[in-house]
């Protein structure tokens, strides 16, 4: 009960001395016309039940209500398109938005121009979009429960909060769940997207060419994939959690000069890290846990560091095929293996011998997947441990000069621990059908 009230005399310390306060009811086109009669600055106070929409917001005003003051496209492109600087929408619940992908219908549009605008504390639910920030410049997405359409083909629905061309975004505390894409952000820079909850999407968070920004301590359960950084330069990605997400975990696909670190992968993704084409990144500090691939790093990415990282019960530690080899290790540290059988006579907490994820089978195998028949085979154990004995006789791959004996810990909350285990209880009754990694034309 207290909380609208908070963010009422909140919004109302922002405001200049000259707004008004202009209660408005649920009658027939009432809040159109409250808005077309409104002075900027003022504050339109919405009472409990449904009002019509779509309306347009084209002067800075506050929209304030309770969740039960529920404003309905009825199916009629975007349910509120904010079209002035300044403008908040706040405690409301938004529904009904068209599905019209081509005008990208959603709750709440913020247009070009239309900067810092403020959306908080609001129910955005069944929208085709959720909040699309579209050109508006400092915009704030806080504290929202955006929950998406279901439509039976993910592919087909729209993302929660879709950000395009909108430097300076800020993106945090928000529920997103259902829908395409938790957070979609493309041709955008300098946008902070944190501390957000993402369930049941296909990816949680998607990058397409958005340069010096931050993802930062945000939760994925159960997606498709976690967090997937393409084309962009400059993204600090850390603090992350993915919780038995289904593809990948973290994917770097044509990324560069990222920081990358402190991020939780488990629970049983086909890839924990898929590295391709990616060049200059800085990964530490890292948890890749229980995958069927740890890292596939491919594509003759460069110039990377891998140092601190934890690989844990993963059916592959690393998938690389090269003839040269990689060092894994930085400054005489490098990573934690789970399959290393080390010793630390030093003390220094750096296993004595240098550690080689992959052998010549592995190459075969990846190469040649029918050999797998094989893999039993006593003349393919005699070739694995003659190369584990006599390390001159191993291929080219990754080496890690310097591991380390003991693994990053990386906490998850209670509360997440519950969600993740019920998302890996519902996987195998997942429909898989309609996504494909490799498909960008549907972004």
């Amino acid at each position: 009960m207290l909380r609208p009230l908070i963010y009422l005399l909140a919004a109302m310390m922002a405001l200049p001395l000259w707004a008004a306060e202009l209660r408005v009811t649920p009658t027939s086109g009432g809040l159109a016309l409250a808005i077309a009669g409104a002075a900027p600055g003022d504050v339109l106070i919405l009472e409990a039940g449904r009002y019509k929409g779509p309306i347009i917001i084209d002067r800075p005003l506050t929209l304030i209500g309770p969740p039960e003051a529920i404003i309905d496209g009825l199916g009629q492109g975007t349910v509120i398109t904010i079209d002035a600087p300044d403008v908040t929408v706040q405690g409301l619940t938004v529904t009904g938005s068209g599905l019209n992908s081509e005008d990208t219908d959603a709750g709440i549009k913020i247009l070009k121009k239309a900067d810092r605008a403020l959306v908080e504390n609001n129910r955005v639910l069944g929208n085709l979009h959720g909040v699309d920030v579209h050109g508006g410049h400092d915009a704030i997405v806080r504290g929202n429960t955006i929950e998406g359409t279901q439509n039976p083909r993910m592919n087909d629905r729209g993302n929660g909060i879709y950000v395009w061309n909108s430097p300076g975004t800020v993106i945090e505390n928000n529920s997103v769940r259902w829908g395409r894409d938790g957070i979609f952000s493309n041709t955008s820079r300098d946008g902070t997207y944190r501390n957000n909850l993402f369930r049941d999407l296909r990816f949680a968070v998607h990058y397409m060419y958005t340069n010096d920004s931050e993802v930062s301590g945000n939760v994925s359960i159960g997606n498709h994939l976690g967090f997937a950084i393409m084309f962009s330069n400059r993204v600090v990605l850390k603090d992350n959690l993915s919780l038995s997400d289904i593809s990948h975990g973290v994917m770097l696909n044509f990324a560069n000069n990222a920081d990358v670190s402190g991020n939780l992968v488990r629970g049983g993704a086909d890839r924990c890290t898929f590295i391709y084409n990616a060049h200059k990144n800085i990964i530490y500090g890292n948890r890749f846990e229980g995958c069927n691939i740890g890292v596939h790093f491919t594509a003759g990415s460069e110039r990377n560091v891998l140092t601190g990282n934890a690989f844990i019960g993963n059916r592959t530690q690393v998938k690389y095929v090269g003839t040269r080899d990689i060092e894994w290790s930085f400054e005489g540290r490098g990573n934690y293996w789970s399959d290393h059988p080390g010793f630390d006579l030093g003390g220094d907490g750096i296993a004595d011998s240098a550690f080689r994820p992959n052998d010549l089978m592995d190459h075969i195998l990846w190469s040649q997947p029918a050999a797998s028949l094989l893999t039993g085979a006593p003349a393919v154990q005699l070739i694995r441990w003659a190369q584990s004995s006599f390390p001159a006789t191993l291929p080219g791959g990754v080496v890690d000069s310097a591991p380390l004996m003991v693994a990053p810990s990386i906490p998850v909350p209670p509360e997440y621990t519950a969600l993740e285990a019920k998302a890996a209880a519902n996987r195998n009754e997942r429909q898989l059908d309609d996504f494909d990694i490799n498909d960008l034309s549907s972004h």
